[in-house]
Formats: structure tokens, sequence, C-alpha cells
């Protein structure tokens, strides 16, 4: 994280350009909701004339008062007049409150689809990538990217339709300025440029400043939020006595935030002050510019009303644009760490080939290594190892032996630094991951529960590709049977109470076992057990292991465990220490070696007689 911090931004960013974002956004809208574009057109033109309507209006109706024609004729015209302007406000209004109240709505449904398009990314993302500090802040951004109306996908969206405003305001009204003063023109467009300049300095200067600072501190405050809310912790938090010491942690990163964000809210302070001042000078320009002409070349009153009409709209549009610009460019600006992380792309292009169908898969590890980002060595070292067709393999060691990264290679979570893997002689690189993982029934040491039905947390699968039966006897033989039968929905039971209030929630033990129905469910030719029973004693953990081990019948398993007491029943044993495979054997051969599994064997088997004998 200190190398990202001394950069100037993230070396992940890429600058996409503004003109291409907008294509891109345009190309986003015709894709899910391309009714929105000529409804956005129609609100450009109509809410346009709308800014200067009454002016040119005004301008015949003094015109007619002023003229020498009689009363009752002037009354007629004037009442025609009305009539008429009255209809077509009507019909520019309608259109114009239409658009803005049909579009809206629009926006927010393509902003819904592109966050759907930015959790499928991340969701697809290589997990070794989920654990980059660089990674994680490119995903901050895109997330922010897509938040809310005024910030970068939604933003250029909504700001793409008031600039289309302003440039038809503008095109229409500069003629008409240029005709009453050429040198007004070019002094409202020195304004303009001074105060899209301004803008541009401080739009870069927030992003710098705060908002690319920020990344991080969200992080830091949403991982706050969920640590002092999440049910899962509250024990710890209590027992522990957190309280004090978590709300002073949370203060610490509301600092951090409160002091991006007073940046923020003086620099824009600053520069609304500075548009205000230019806006002033503006306006009195256009009036000085009438006055003159009034006093010295004639102009009538109507003219005059119609002439400033125009020039308030040309200045206030020409000003409105460029400001709009600026935000439109920071839009842009988020638009970039969105595609940024959509087209993330770090791992390197080979062409996939299908995994060969084969009755049995051999997996052999080439002088294997893994080292973790900044880390000073290797967490697993030059491991060469073969996982046979229907081999039963235990892995155990200590704690931070290297068994769950070796694990995480073999799953390809994790890529080799070095060496190299095979599937039946083939390099697991060459094949698809997806199609890769469908070997494998994981069951993990951290055991995840999801706010499904019973049902779908067996199949992790929609309910229409849920096989009712097949997750009935997974559960039968992983042990949890008993349990549904006490449910009234049974396996359509929904877990936890985060969408449904009803919703149970399961022992320890209980999740253990629907882990381990998962696996069943899944029916992979390689089952990986990864310490899921850390939470059971040594005999407790060894009959679930042994138990398990008749459900998967003649399928390939590996059993971790830094206990040794579940290895008798496996072929073989890999003992890992200090990131390297120091023995490897049966439980027989180890033994009589007396090498390091004989004397951590031993050890912990005296521990647990003695704990025995004790009761």
């Amino acid at each position: 994280m200190a190398e990202y911090k001394e950069r100037k931004d993230n070396p992940l960013h890429q600058t996409f350009g503004m003109w291409s974002n907008t294509l891109y956004i345009i190309k986003k809208v015709k894709r899910y909701c391309p009714v929105v574009i000529p409804i956005a057109i129609l609100g450009i033109v109509c809410g346009s004339v709308l800014t200067y309507y009454w002016g040119i209006f005004g301008k015949y109706v003094i015109d007619l008062v002023q003229s020498d024609e009689s009363l009752a004729d002037n009354t007629e015209s004037l009442l025609r007049l009305i009539i008429i302007a009255g209809l077509v406000v009507a019909v520019l209004g309608f259109c114009n409150v239409y658009s803005n109240n049909r579009i809206w709505y629009r926006f927010i449904y393509v902003r819904m689809q592109v966050i759907l398009e930015r959790v499928d990314r991340a969701l697809m993302l290589n997990y070794q990538m989920l654990e980059r500090p660089d990674v994680l802040d490119i995903h901050e951004r895109a997330t922010r990217a897509t938040d809310g109306n005024n910030n970068g996908v939604e933003g250029m969206m909504n700001l793409m339709v008031r600039l289309g405003r302003n440039l038809f305001t503008f095109m229409v009204t500069l003629l008409a300025v240029s005709v009453l003063d050429w040198r007004l023109v070019i002094c409202l467009f020195v304004l303009g440029i001074l105060q899209y300049f301004y803008f541009q300095w401080v739009v870069k200067l927030d992003k710098k400043e705060v908002w690319d600072k920020l990344a991080p501190v969200w992080r830091q405050v949403n991982y706050m939020s969920r640590v002092t809310q999440d049910f899962d912790y509250a024990k710890d938090i209590r027992l522990f006595d957190m309280g004090e010491f978590l709300v002073e942690k949370q203060k610490q990163v509301f600092a951090k935030r409160e002091e991006r964000m007073d940046f923020h809210h003086e620099l824009w302070f600053k520069h609304a002050v500075v548009v205000r001042i230019l806006y002033m000078i503006g306006k009195s320009l256009i009036y000085a510019v009438l006055f003159i002409a009034v006093l010295y070349k004639g102009m009538s009153i109507g003219n005059f009303t119609m002439f400033f009409a125009l020039a308030v709209s040309f200045s206030e549009s020409l000003l409105e644009f460029l400001q709009r610009f600026g935000d439109y460019k920071r839009a842009s600006l988020e638009v970039d760490d969105f595609r940024s992380f959509i087209e993330l792309d770090l791992e390197e292009k080979v062409e996939t080939i299908p995994i060969p169908h084969a009755d049995s898969y051999t997996i052999e590890f080439h002088d294997v290594s893994y080292r973790y980002l900044k880390s000073d060595k290797d967490a697993v070292s030059h491991l060469n190892m073969t996982l046979h067709p229907g081999e039963k393999l235990a892995v155990v060691g200590l704690n931070g032996a290297g068994k769950t990264t070796m694990i995480k290679l073999l799953l390809r979570l994790y890529d080799p630094s070095e060496g190299y893997i095979t599937l039946n002689g083939i390099d697991i690189k060459k094949f698809n991951r997806e199609d890769y993982y469908r070997l494998f029934s994981p069951v993990f040491q951290d055991l995840e529960v999801f706010a499904f039905p019973i049902a779908e947390n067996v199949s992790m699968k929609t309910p229409e590709k849920t096989h009712k039966d097949k997750v009935e006897e997974a559960i039968r033989e992983a042990g949890l049977f008993d349990k549904i039968l006490t449910l009234p929905k049974g396996i359509e039971s929904e877990l936890l109470k985060v969408v449904d209030e009803e919703g149970i929630d399961l022992s320890g033990g209980e999740k253990q076992k629907l882990a381990l129905a998962r696996a069943l469910y899944k029916d992979a030719p390689i089952v990986v057990l990864d310490e899921p029973t850390s939470a059971l004693d040594a005999i407790a953990e060894q009959q679930l292991y042994e138990r398990f081990d008749k459900m998967i019948g003649n399928k390939a398993a590996i059993y971790i465990s830094h206990r040794l007491a579940s290895t008798r029943f496996c072929d073989n044993i890999a003992m890992f220490k200090d990131g390297r495979m120091i023995e490897y054997g049966g439980h027989e051969e180890l033994m009589n070696k007396g090498g390091e599994y004989a004397n951590m064997f031993t050890v912990q088997a005296q521990y647990y007689h003695d704990k025995v004998v004790d009761k």
C-alpha cells in the first residue's frame, strides 16, 4: 500500500478520454434503453426555446402597443398574439416537462444495468487479485462512478442533456448578440473561458486531493461500519469490551474523511464566489451595450427587450455550458475509473483448450513456488507432489506451514510464481478457469452461509437449476436431515435474517454439515477439505472425516489439517513446514521414520489421551 500512496495515481488506472467516454455512455443508453434518446432531444430543444421565448414575445407585444394602429385593432391583434403565444408555450412547456419526467428514471435504469456489469466483473475477477490494494482501490473508484446521479455514468447522461440544451441555446442566440455588438460576444467569451479554466483547475485539484485520496478511506469507513454492525463480530466486541476502542478507531477514520471534505467544501465555496463575480460583470456589460444602443442608435424598447433576453440567454448558456462542461469532464474522469475496472486484465492472455474427458485425473506439482505480494519469502517453496486418481491425501503441518496456500494453488485460485501444475500431463493454465473449477468440491475452513433458502445454499444455484431430490440426499448423507425435519418449510427455509425476518441460524456444527452437503451435491471428481472441522476436537474431527470418506467413495480427496488424528485412513500424508513439504508417505511409514510427523503425532496423541484420562 505504501508504494501506491507514493504514486500520483493508481497504476492500474487508464485514461480513455472524454469523447471516447461519451460514445461509451451513448452505447450503454442505446443498449439498455434506446427510447430515452429521442425523449432527451425533445427536452433539449423545448427547454432551450423556453429560456428566451418570453423575450421575443415581449418585443412583439411592446411593438404592437407602440404602433400607430387603432386601439380596437391593437386589442384584437394583441389577443390573437397572446393566444398563439400561449398555445406555443403550452406545447413547449408540456414537451419539456414530459422529457424531464421521462428520462430521469430511465437514466437510473441504465445505471443499474451498468452496476450489474461492475458486480459481474468483480465476481469474475481472478481471486488472487482480490488481495491487491491497487485492485481494491480501483474497484472502490468504479463503485463511486456508479453511485448517484451526479457521479460518473449517470452524471454523464444527465450532463449530456444539460450541455445539449446549453449548446442549442448558445448557437441560436449567438447570431443575435453578434448583430447587437460583436465586441460584447468577445467579452462574454473571455469571461466564460476564465470561468472554465478556473473550474477545470478546481475539478482537478478536488479529484487529486479529495476523491483519489478518499478511495482507501472509504474502504476503511465501510469496514468499520461492517465490523460495528455485523452480528458475527458482536460476541467478541462485548466480551472483550471493545466498544470504546472501536469508537476511537472509527473517529480516526472519520477524521481522515472530514479533513478531506473540509478541503473540498472550502475549494468549492471559493469557486462559487468567483463565478458570481464573473456573472455580475457579464450582466453589467450587457446592460451597458443595450443602454448605448438605446441612447445613441435609436433602439426601440421592443428590440431592447428582445436583445436583452437573447444576450442574457447567450451569456448564461455560455457560462453554464463551460461550467457544466467542466462537470462533464469530471464525470468522464470517473467513467475512466469505471472502465479501468471493467477492462482490468492482469492475466496473461492464453488460448484455452477444453479439459479432456477422462475417467480419472492426475494432478502434479512441478517445482512449484508461490510468494505473496511484497513478501520476502515463499509461502510454498519448490513443491513436487502428485495426486493420483482415487487417492486420499492428508496435508498436515502447523499453522502457517503453507497448507492452505498449496490448496489455493491446486484449485487455481493462485497461479505459481515459479514452476507449474499439470492435469493429466497438461499445464492447467491452458484450461479455462471456470472449467477447471468444476473438477473440485471444496469445503473451506471459513464456512460461509448465504441469505438464501437451504436448498440453494446446498446447490449454490438458482431455484430453477436446483434439483430438490439431490439436495435432500446430500443433506441426509451429511447428517443434517434431522435438523431439516424440524423446520416448517424444510429445505425451502431461509437462512439468516438479512432477507427474511423468519430466517434461521445454524449452529457451528450444522454449518459444517451444510458445507459437506454442498460438496456432496456438486459431486466433482476431486474433493478438498481445508480444515472445515477446526472447531471440533481431534476425535470428533477424525470421526467426521472417516464418515465423509465413506460418502465420497472412490473419488480423490485431500484433507488439510494442523492436527494429525485424522490421517490414519489416508493413503498418503504430506507434511509441510515453513512452506516446504518435508515428509511424504503413509502413516505407518512416517511413524517408523521417526521424523517431524511421528514426533507431532505422538505429542498430539498424548495430549488427547491425557484429556480422556482426566475426564
